[in-house]
């Protein structure tokens, strides 16, 4: 059986201090934004929690949907390197990045430098859509982060991404395949939180199918599904990893999923931070068949 844990949204704090020059445009909001109280919906204590709870669960391989970072400061990536060393070594781990890893186009060469090491393919080369092979399990990273205007939050994965995922999962038909994407591929959230070419992406996995899709953004758990040619795929979003948010469904929450390459079966699970600061399994469901 090969576990896989999904965590997304850490937003790693404290913000490291900016240099004046680095606060123009959306970082200027977004830096208000951040000391006007969102650091406070963010708690690192719950982040050490959920890994270290995660952990004991002993997961085979670790996806991390993105947004580590906040405002795209380039102080930012070493410290999101770094604690992407405390969910296991880089070939352990998966990094799809978000909207705030791709906060600006200065914030772009940072973001591919430092992620590198989990963003990278087996063939070590980096660039989206990524593929991990794992046990029969291929492991599709892509990016759908790219820079936006002020209180703008939508992603974008482009034509020439799109493309190059329908040629990956034409070749990986006969593997398990698990899609790791910051931005949720269904609608709802309006033009400024959404995917902007999800019915793109849906046409793809419909025509080319896909086992399982796992995003974040939402900062909130949800199970969807998206047209495939061979029955409903599942989208899972999750909580962010360190909301200590008053809603039990937004919640710092992971999920753990145990699949059977053998049978193409998926058993899912959500562990979620209670109020006594424990995790703790809140739900679980089998997963159709997709043979």
């Amino acid at each position: 059986m090969f576990r896989l844990a999904h965590l997304s949204d850490p937003h790693i704090g404290p913000l490291p201090r900016p240099k004046w020059r680095e606060l123009l445009g959306k970082r200027a909001t977004g830096y208000l934004n951040w000391r006007r109280g969102r650091h406070r919906a963010h708690d690192m204590d719950a982040l050490a929690a959920l890994v270290d709870d995660m952990r004991e669960q002993r997961p085979s391989h670790v996806a991390m949907t993105g947004d580590i970072c906040n405002i795209g400061l380039p102080a930012e990536y070493p410290l999101a390197a770094e604690w992407l060393t405390t969910l296991g070594p880089p070939k352990e781990v998966s990094v799809a990045p978000g909207n705030h890893d791709a906060y600006m186009r200065s914030s772009l060469p940072h973001m591919m430098r430092d992620f590198g090491p989990w963003t990278s393919g087996d063939d070590g080369e980096q660039g989206f859509p990524f593929v991990r092979r794992r046990d029969g399990i291929a492991i599709i990273g892509l990016s759908s982060g790219v820079p936006t205007l002020p209180f703008v939050a939508a992603g974008k994965l482009g034509r020439e991404q799109l493309a190059r995922l329908a040629a990956i999962l034409r070749a990986t038909r006969d593997e398990m395949r698990v899609l790791l994407i910051h931005h949720p591929p269904v609608d709802g959230g309006g033009n400024i939180r959404n995917l902007r070419d999800h019915r793109a992406f849906a046409e793809i996995v419909r025509e080319e199918g896909a086992e399982l899709v796992l995003h974040g953004h939402s900062h909130s758990i949800s199970r969807k599904c998206l047209a495939g040619p061979r029955g409903p795929i599942p989208v899972l979003g999750i909580c962010s990893a360190s909301s200590i948010g008053r809603n039990p469904r937004r919640r710092a929450a992971y999920y753990l999923i145990d699949i059977d390459p053998s049978t193409r079966r998926m058993t899912m699970a959500v562990r979620q931070l209670d109020k006594a600061g424990q995790f703790h399994q809140v739900a679980a469901a089998m997963a159709a068949c997709v043979r």
